[in-house]
């Protein structure tokens, strides 16, 4: 008795990598992008295209400017204090450069709307908890972060 053909195997690897894509797809994670509009100082969240979230921020006083670019965001910390600005709160920090620059709450939330930070983007404490919990429930490299 021979055993399957040549053909026979190579149809059933050609049906198994076919089937593959089907599996994994129910799984796929969440695109995440966090778009930083400095000129009009909101903040656009929007997950897999679909818009979630726009609040007022804000973003690097003058001499302070946010850096312009596309990111991914490199870590989150719940609670953090600013080791260069004289222990501030960052709580909900999501981290977006090398040299220091995230998101995070503030309690100074009266000037949100126009630039006052020190190069961080500042987010109503209520609302960096809100984005906080939802790049924490999903993946850190599908995170996507643009100010421009």
């Amino acid at each position: 008795m021979k055993g399957p053909g040549i053909i026979s195997c190579l149809l059933w690897s050609f049906a198994l990598a076919a089937a593959a894509p089907m599996s994994t797809s129910s799984t796929a994670r969440a695109d995440i992008v966090i778009a930083i509009d400095t000129a009009a100082q909101r903040m656009t969240v929007s997950v897999d295209g679909s818009k979630r979230w726009t609040w007022p921020v804000s973003t690097g006083a003058r001499g302070h400017l946010t850096p312009a670019g596309s990111y991914r965001a490199l870590r989150m910390e719940r609670h953090y204090v600013s080791k260069e600005w004289d222990d501030a709160p960052m709580p909900h920090s999501i981290f977006f450069t090398q040299r220091g620059h995230a998101i995070h709450g503030t309690s100074h939330t009266k000037l949100l709307g126009r630039p006052a930070s020190h190069g961080c983007v500042r987010l109503d404490p209520a609302n960096a908890a809100r984005l906080f919990q939802l790049v924490r429930s999903r993946d850190l490299d599908a995170t996507t972060v643009t100010v421009n």
